[in-house]
């Protein structure tokens, strides 16, 4: 009996300790990891990064014979970084042509998606006259901000500035492109929600002509390139430009640089609509290769002429191919 009940007392002891370990546990919170101080003196530790494209062929050509396996593998890495097939293969051909055991594989690459990018970069305005800008690409790529952001750029450069909504379906987007438009300083052409973009895009072209404006930039909506009735209208939007104007000197495709090569079939798509001159490269920050862009040069011969950087409105550029080729490597 007497045993029994030192067994009990013992047993009611443990339970109260456990019970109190348990509340300060919880009353001092969730455990903190203190990461091991490293001895004083010494470096600090070095970020973890990942490795960007030029020194993966660095790698692949470092200390070996380029053989075709060398080749093949280069040709992989370029497909792989959005660049596509056919342009990943001229490429690697005209690398190989010059390549000397010793050189640097990833400049001449550099040089190659340089030379490939070359062209017709500066936007074609007339002066003296009034030169028309439309404007297109599929929802979310930056299309309207990238239209503010231009119309600011030629602001800059003396050019009087007007803009056309003819992105009437879209609640946010006469709100939207009326912010830039103040922002730019540039006259706004607007109906009401629901308009014809046609007859805005005609009405537009006209108050221009009246203010005297040198550039008139015209805002489409968001077209999705696999909708045909959706590119059947926007290509009317270009015939009514080409009535009321003359001439459309720029028909501009904004491409999201994270697009991959979904990019390609919208350019194909966009380019048989409305027959693209140009692509504006938006959101070419962060890890963004952009390296669709080369596809659409060696598939459709469509330059790009401008990049968007950041957000900022003077994150808007004119396109350098060599920029672009050493960003795209070190992405």
């Amino acid at each position: 009996m007497l045993a029994l009940v030192i067994v009990l007392v013992v047993a009611t002891a443990l339970l109260a300790a456990l019970g109190l370990f348990f509340v300060r546990a919880r009353r001092r919170g969730p455990a903190v990891v203190v990461e091991r101080e490293r001895p004083r003196g010494g470096p600090p530790p070095l970020p973890v990064r990942a490795e960007g494209l030029g020194a993966r062929i660095r790698s692949l050509f470092s200390g070996r014979a380029a053989g075709d396996d060398e080749w093949r593998r280069l040709q992989d890495l370029l497909v792989r970084a959005d660049v596509g097939p056919r342009a990943a293969q001229r490429i690697v051909e005209r690398v190989r042509e010059r390549y000397e055991q010793g050189r640097d594989a990833t400049a001449l690459v550099a040089e190659e998606i340089a030379a490939a990018l070359e062209g017709d970069l500066d936007l074609a305005l007339r002066p003296g006259e009034l030169s028309v800008v439309m404007v297109v690409g599929v929802n979310g790529t930056g299309k309207t901000t990238t239209i503010g952001k231009l119309a600011s750029r030629l602001a800059e450069r003396g050019l009087k500035v007007s803009l056309a909504n003819s992105d009437t379906f879209r609640a946010a987007a006469g709100e939207q492109i009326n912010v830039w438009a103040g922002r730019a300083g540039a006259h706004l052409v607007s109906q009401a929600r629901g308009a014809d973009p046609g007859a805005v895009a005609f009405d537009a072209v006209n108050a221009a002509r009246s203010r005297g404006s040198d550039v008139l930039i015209v805002d489409t909506a968001g077209r999705l390139h696999t909708r045909q009735p959706l590119m059947d209208e926007l290509a009317k939007v270009k015939r009514v430009l080409e009535k009321a104007a003359g001439d459309v000197e720029e028909v501009l495709l904004v491409v999201d640089a994270t697009t991959g090569q979904n990019g390609l079939q919208q350019a194909r798509v966009f380019t048989d609509a409305v027959a693209v001159t140009g692509v504006a490269l938006t959101k070419l920050d962060g890890t963004a290769k952009g390296g669709i862009v080369l596809a659409v040069r060696e598939e459709l011969g469509v330059p790009v002429k401008l990049v968007g950087m950041g957000e900022g409105i003077e994150d808007l550029q004119p396109f350098d191919p060599e920029l672009f080729a050493e960003r795209l490597l070190a992405a």
